[in-house]
């Protein structure tokens, strides 16, 4: 019995897979992001049947997953052997009780010509791309039901954390995870002025970051890479690390801010997390004022007294601390703000409040409507935005590091005598505490002396500490601290 979809759907599908019919899809950029390579690997021979690249809306994953389709037909693969199905943009799917399996079956029928697991015995598998899945409530058990049965290639993307892993578990051993967020730094080198240079930080594994020879090298390098570095660090000063803020110089802050507003945030606050909380969405004037407030404390570590008094003056009503804490996981897992935990020590969960880091300072710049330069020409022309932007900076440094794979991030906060430590970045048993100094002039004695206080305790294991500071030139009278630019630390990637 041939499977049934609606005839508006066929004809959806028909129009987002014109290779079935060896037909050419949307001319796609040269421009490849950094994860394409290893995703292309991935795809063809993981281990998993299945990859997921979640990551913030408009950061270029649907372009990337059409652009493994596009380098597939073009090593040869046939084009019914290619399903590409963007859930986002298919509003006749409502009559489908498990419309991922429906899909396949009808592909499996109409396209391919023969069963997934006959069409394995062959030349090729199938290849399955489903772009945006987290719209499906049920996705994860039909794509178990998929790969359990039937020998495929599965290729997702999605914009919610939160629906993404609460598939994790019933996918175990069938999924690879690759998330990807704004621009790097040498991305935009490449994007926006055709420098292509290759990372000094490689995909071989994390014990490299302990040591101090990493850094220095890094660092050493950087400095003689500074010309298309700093090109491309003053770029992201103005306008951030979204793909279509780069491909378009030309266009005013205020537009771009607008297609930010709408195609970033409110598409954040008023889809994505729909149904985030038990199956009742959150409430959308008190999300879209936690973001604005992590907006205005990012970098920082506000907590109760801060950010209820705030929220209650805004809205007009009463807001609870754990309303307030929910609402910021909520955009934590829409991978919009990144919560950065205090460092548990000794076994025993801490009380203190996260720190706030944002996916990209350039949303901020849009709800705040607050452009704050980064970069040492535009902060040497605005000098009373420094302390602003060294709350952006810290941001920034603690976007950097969660997002790398396998490391554990932490803040720690002022406790009796010990002074805070900005962020402290756990590898296996080693800890490396890491300070921001964005300032005119740094001190080398005080604007070190959270990082001393921590290297001088021996149950930190820690080896060493960085220091990001704006410049290149800031020298530590102390072997153990390693000053680096965050345009340097930044390049690393």
């Amino acid at each position: 019995m041939l499977t049934k979809i609606p005839s508006e759907l066929v004809d959806s599908l028909h129009a987002m897979n014109p290779w079935w019919k060896s037909q050419p899809g949307k001319p796609l950029p040269s421009f490849r992001r950094w994860p394409f390579k290893r995703a292309r690997e991935m795809l063809r021979s993981g281990i998993a049947p299945v990859t997921v690249l979640p990551g913030p809306r408009q950061v270029g994953k649907t372009t990337l997953l059409l652009q493994l389709i596009a380098n597939l037909l073009a090593e040869g693969r046939e084009g019914r052997r290619i399903l590409r199905v963007q859930f986002d943009e298919l509003p006749t799917l409502g009559g489908l009780q498990e419309p991922i399996l429906a899909i396949s079956r009808w592909f499996e029928e109409q396209v391919l010509g023969s069963t997934f697991n006959e069409a394995a015995h062959g030349k090729e598998p199938a290849y399955l791309f489903f772009d945006e899945v987290q719209d499906i409530a049920t996705w994860a058990p039909q794509v178990k039901s998929l790969v359990d049965i039937h020998a495929v290639r599965v290729f997702m993307t999605g914009s919610s954390a939160l629906r993404i892993e609460s598939g994790r578990d019933s996918l175990a051993g069938r999924i690879s995870t690759l998330e990807m967020g704004p621009l790097l730094l040498r991305e935009i080198a490449e994007l926006r002025f055709g420098d292509r240079v290759d990372p000094f930080w490689v995909d071989n594994g994390l014990d490299m970051l302990a040591t101090r020879d990493f850094w220095l090298e890094g660092t050493a390098r950087s400095r003689r890479e500074a010309m298309a570095r700093d090109r491309a660090f003053t770029a992201f000063s103005d306008r951030g690390g979204y793909p279509f803020a780069q491909q378009e110089p030309a266009t005013a802050w205020h537009r771009l801010s607008d297609y930010l507003n709408e195609t970033v945030v409110r598409r954040v606050i008023q889809h994505d997390l729909r149904g985030a909380a038990n199956g009742r969405g959150p409430d959308e004037g008190v999300l879209a004022e936690v973001f604005r407030l992590a907006c205005r404390y990012a970098g920082q570590a506000p907590g109760r007294d801060v950010l209820v008094p705030e929220l209650q003056r805004a809205l007009g009503r009463a807001i609870s601390w754990d309303r307030a804490r929910n609402y910021l996981s909520y955009l934590d897992q829409a991978l919009l703000v990144r919560l950065v935990p205090a460092l548990e020590l000794r076994l025993r969960r801490q009380s203190s409040p996260p720190k706030l880091c944002l996916c990209d300072h350039a949303p901020r710049a849009a709800r705040l409507q607050e452009v704050v330069p980064i970069d040492r020409p535009g902060l040497d022309a605005n000098p009373h935005l420094f302390d602003l932007a060294g709350h952006i900076a810290e941001s920034i440094v603690g976007q950097f590091f969660v997002s790398v794979p396998g490391v554990e991030v932490a803040h720690l906060p002022v406790r009796g005598p010990d002074p805070e430590v900005d962020f402290v970045v756990t590898v296996g048993t080693r800890r490396i505490p890491v300070e921001v100094k964005y300032r005119k002039r740094v001190d080398s004695g005080e604007d070190t002396r959270g990082l001393r206080a921590f290297l001088e305790k021996t149950v930190h294991n820690a080896p060493f500490g960085l220091l990001v500071t704006v410049d290149d030139e800031v020298v530590v009278n102390d072997p153990r601290i390693i000053p680096l630019s965050l345009s340097s630390l930044l390049w690393f990637r």
